[in-house]
C-alpha cells in the first residue's frame, strides 16, 4: 500500500458505496487486530462488511475519504440506542488509515458526518472513545463535542480493563 500525503492531495468525502468494502474493512480489521479504538476482536468477515453497510442506510450514513481513487478514511453514523425515543440521536465512528493518519482525514470526515446527521434529522451525536486515545477526543472537542462522562472498565481487550469516554454534541435547530 502506497503512502498518500492529505496535506498536498485533493480529499473527496463522499457516501460509501459496496466496492469500497474492502478498503473499510481493510482499515477497520487493522484497528480491530492493533489498536483498542473498537472493542472488537476479530477481524470482520466480507459478509459482515456487506451487513454492516446495509444497517447504515438512511438516516444513518458512512462516508469514505477518497483520495486519488483510494479510501484512506471513512466515518459512520450508526444507531446510539435501539428504543424509540433515542431515534433523534446517532452514535459517530471515525477511522483513518494508519499511514496517513494526523493529516486532517479524521476532521474532514467528522465535519461532513456532522453536516449529514443535521440534514437527516438527528439531534445529537455522541461519540464512545477509549480512554487513553487524545487524538480522537481532540478532533472531536474541535467539532464542538463535550465530554459527558466516564464508563469505567466496560471493556477488556489485550490483556486489559478499558474505559469509555463518552462526548456529545448537540446539533443546531
Amino acid at each position: 500500500m502506497k503512502s498518500l500525503s492529505p496535506a498536498s492531495d485533493a480529499c473527496v468525502i463522499r457516501p460509501a458505496y459496496a466496492a469500497d468494502l474492502p478498503a473499510i474493512g481493510e482499515i477497520y480489521n487493522d484497528a480491530v487486530l492493533h489498536y483498542t479504538a473498537t472493542f472488537d476482536v476479530e477481524p470482520w468477515t466480507e459478509d459482515e462488511q456487506g451487513r454492516w453497510l446495509q444497517q447504515h442506510g438512511h438516516p444513518y450514513a458512512v462516508l469514505v475519504a477518497d483520495q486519488k481513487g483510494e479510501v484512506i478514511g471513512w466515518a459512520s453514523l450508526g444507531p446510539y440506542r435501539s428504543k424509540a425515543a433515542y431515534r433523534f440521536t446517532a452514535e459517530d465512528s471515525v477511522y483513518v488509515r494508519s499511514d496517513v493518519q494526523g493529516g486532517g482525514i479524521g476532521a474532514l470526515l467528522l465535519a461532513r458526518l456532522l453536516e449529514v446527521a443535521a440534514d437527516n434529522g438527528f439531534h445529537a451525536v455522541i461519540a464512545r472513545i477509549v480512554d487513553g486515545n487524545p487524538t480522537s477526543e481532540r478532533l472531536h472537542r474541535r467539532l464542538g463535542f463535550r465530554r459527558v462522562g466516564v464508563e469505567r472498565e466496560v471493556g477488556r481487550k489485550f490483556e486489559r480493563w478499558l474505559d469509555v469516554v463518552v462526548m456529545q454534541k448537540v446539533l443546531a435547530g
